[in-house]
């Protein structure tokens, strides 16, 4: 039961790149490409997304040219990131994370999961609590992995939703609580968190039936609320 990130990379369809397609290659992708080097964020995110799937199709055996598509995504990423492109920011993280196209650097991930997070990008903030929470990049603390476990839960993140149950559950950052815990839980298995539907089905063997249904009439009204009203 440990806390978990995605650590994975978010493609969006952002204006020009309607669908990926091999017409890309033609006059979308030179359309695109003027654009980006004209400075506009969005063109530089999309061609950074090219990249990076071209990238992701190349057989791991053709390292060289693995590697040199991912370098051309996290140039184009951290063209549009240094303009303040939210989804840019998070996958330059990501690529730092990894070490796709750039040497694995936990610190330089921490930074643009933070530009991110600071945005509201509720991926970028449950990656921030993986980092706090396992000392990558940063000092370990579990009171900074709860507080952006617990933004992100609020935007609907099922892992920092799983994240913050698991906290409850083993005390980590904050007072053991199992109620709580539940609660998380089961609002995270209602997104489909299979780990969570396995806690939930462990904790459930040592609980009395009126537990679980405070339990499961919380994580409604915690819903219902918009996450106003989860504890």
């Amino acid at each position: 039961m440990a806390p978990r990130g995605a650590i994975s990379m978010r493609i969006l369809t952002v204006l020009i790149l309607v669908l990926f397609t091999t017409s890309v290659w033609g006059q979308n992708f030179e359309e695109t490409r003027r654009l980006a080097e004209q400075g506009d964020a969005d063109a530089q995110y999309n061609l950074g997304d090219m990249a990076y799937r071209t990238a992701s199709d190349v057989p791991n055996y053709l390292r060289y040219k693995k590697n040199l598509d991912y370098q051309e995504a996290v140039k184009w990423y951290r063209k549009a990131a240094e303009q303040g492109h939210a989804d840019a920011q998070y996958n330059l993280g990501v690529m730092y994370a990894n070490g796709e196209g750039v040497p694995r650097d936990y610190a330089e991930a921490v930074k643009w999961y933070r530009m991110a997070a600071d945005q509201g990008y509720a991926e970028a903030q449950c990656e921030l609590g993986v980092m706090y929470a396992n000392g990558l990049g940063v000092a370990e603390d579990d009171a900074e992995a709860r507080k952006w476990w617990r933004k992100a839960a609020e935007a609907g993140n099922a892992y920092a939703q799983y994240n913050l149950g698991y906290m409850y559950a083993n005390g980590h950052g904050v007072t053991r609580n199992f109620r709580r815990a539940y609660i998380w839980w089961n609002i995270a298995a209602s997104q489909g968190d299979k780990l969570a539907r396995e806690n939930l089905a462990i904790m459930e063997k040592r609980m009395t039936f009126d537990e679980m249904d405070a339990g499961q009439e919380r994580a409604a009204r915690c819903l219902e609320s918009n996450y106003k009203d989860c504890d």
